[in-house]
């Protein structure tokens, strides 16, 4: 081989071994150093040793014992690719490892320090603030806010586990040792926050855990350690008024990016998440499936001065006008007649699909008790009512609910029992005859059973079997009168 790096093949062929050397060279990473994570593909399983391609020109070496599993079994091959970190580097060899572990001085803690190089510990016991973890044989000492990326409720949950650590402090010859979790984990999926980051845009539609529950709303993790806030508005479409109510803690929801601000501080955006906008806004579909004249069951949400909003569907309420509440008494307040909560029929009376509004009627889905009021109550029949207010001209009695009569104060000084009906009190029941009925204004107007003002009533009496028997002698008698006249 010459100064060019030429040589002449069996063949009689030239190969110029220089561009074949820099064919070698090309992709290999001469940059390695000790604390970087490599890739490396097994290239060969020894006996107590595997060898990995580390992408340069020397091959890595980590211990197999370092690669079985709990019961003692290497089960890997040729090909598999390892993620390990680089523990020490030199001309003929580098040495991997998926942590450094086991006894140890001094001086390899320091080199894990350096070079954040994760150590594997044990979780031994909780302490005030944090917890103790055994390393290389020596305590160290974990804050909580760095044992792990979420918020920790139990942290008797992590000890007798095993974990990978950074070191973050270092003093006294490996005395005093504090270590992170949170470090290590966020080193080690880096590459992937940063594409979760990068693709993360308004509009984008997410799995996430329901992290913590807050009286404003729920924080959610979208990856590990980046976190987003639903306010209480956008959990659902239906009136909310505790965050509990639709979501619950370590519960995995969908959501949808809804803000994003970043931070120049380098610290995690602010993201506003809405779960209630995965699904879609409720009042796209609503107009289709209701008409004017349905009767429907719905939900009480609110109750006001003015009427109750009733939910008909998800996040789409109507209005109860306090006018439509009741044909059968007269409503004050909604809170009479309906509570948060209750579930009801109503009828659509009005839709608006513009400004997304529905009138409803508690009154129309109950029926009209005046519908038939012409026919039942005709002139002439007589029915025991219930005084239902009193007034200087006269009583207003209930005949059935939603159907009132007037009995006026000159109709009453016409009964042979004048008196009695004076003192009656509301609640009390008296006889009463239908003297004319409006039904399209709504009014009866009636008069004491044993009125004088009604010459076929008369001689009612209560031991009258019925008023028709008075009536039927006068009848007979206007009868005969007219054929003797004949």
């Amino acid at each position: 081989m010459n100064d060019n790096f030429e040589d002449i093949t069996d063949d009689g062929e030239e190969e110029n071994f220089a561009e074949l050397f820099e064919s070698y060279n090309k992709g290999m990473n001469e940059e390695i150093q000790v604390g970087d994570k490599i890739q490396g593909e097994i290239i060969e399983i020894g006996m107590d040793s595997v060898f990995i391609n580390t992408g340069t020109k020397i091959d890595g070496v980590v211990e197999k014992n370092e690669l079985v599993d709990e019961n003692g079994d290497c089960n890997l091959a040729k090909g598999d690719i390892l993620d390990l970190y680089v523990v020490s580097s030199n001309e003929s060899e580098i040495r991997l490892s998926k942590a450094l572990s086991g006894a140890s001085g001094h001086h390899m803690l320091y080199d894990a320090f350096e070079n954040k190089i994760p150590v594997e510990g044990k979780v031994s016991a909780t302490c005030k603030g944090g917890f103790h973890v055994e390393i290389m044989k020596k305590q160290a000492f974990c804050p909580l806010s760095q044992m792990d990326l979420k918020y920790i409720k139990d942290p008797e949950q992590y000890v007798g586990s095993t974990f990978q650590f950074i070191i973050k402090r270092i003093e006294g010859k490996g005395k005093n040792i504090i270590v992170s979790r949170r470090d290590f984990i966020e080193l080690d999926q880096k590459d992937a926050r940063n594409q979760f980051l990068k693709d993360l845009a308004v509009g984008k539609i997410l799995n996430g855990c329901v992290t913590k529950l807050m009286d404003f709303g729920a924080f959610i993790e979208l990856f590990p350690g980046i976190e987003g806030m639903a306010h209480i508005s956008e959990l659902s479409w239906s009136r909310t008024n505790k965050p509990d109510e639709v979501l619950k803690e370590d519960e995995n929801v969908k959501v949808k990016v809804i803000g994003i601000e970043h931070s120049d501080s380098g610290k995690n955006p602010k993201i506003a998440l809405s779960v209630k906008q995965v699904e879609g806004d409720p009042w796209e579909s609503v107009f289709e499936k209701i008409k004017e004249g349905d009767i429907i069951k719905g939900k009480v949400t609110r109750c006001m001065d003015f009427g109750a909003f009733v939910e008909i569907a998800p996040g789409a309420e109507g209005l109860v006008h306090i006018s439509e509440m009741s044909y059968t008494k007269r409503v004050l307040k909604s809170e009479n007649v309906v509570n948060p909560g209750d579930l009801i029929s109503v009828m659509i009376k009005e839709i608006d699909p513009e400004k997304k509004r529905i009138s409803l009627s508690i009154k129309d889905a109950e029926g009209d008790p005046w519908v038939e009021a012409s026919e039942k109550y005709m002139p002439g029949k007589t029915f025991i009512g219930i005084v239902e207010k009193k007034e200087k001209f006269g009583l207003f009695v209930s005949l059935e609910p939603g159907v009132t009569g007037l009995l006026h104060q000159s109709k009453i000084s016409k009964s042979f029992d004048a008196a009695k009906i004076e003192k009656l009190k509301p609640g009390n029941k008296i006889s009463v005859t239908i003297e004319d009925i409006n039904p399209r204004d709504r009014r009866i107007a009636l008069i004491p059973s044993d009125s004088s003002d009604h010459e076929d009533w008369k001689g009612y009496t209560e031991e009258s079997k019925s008023p028709a028997g008075s009536f039927g002698e006068k009848l007979q008698k206007a009868l005969n009168a007219k054929n003797n006249k004949k």
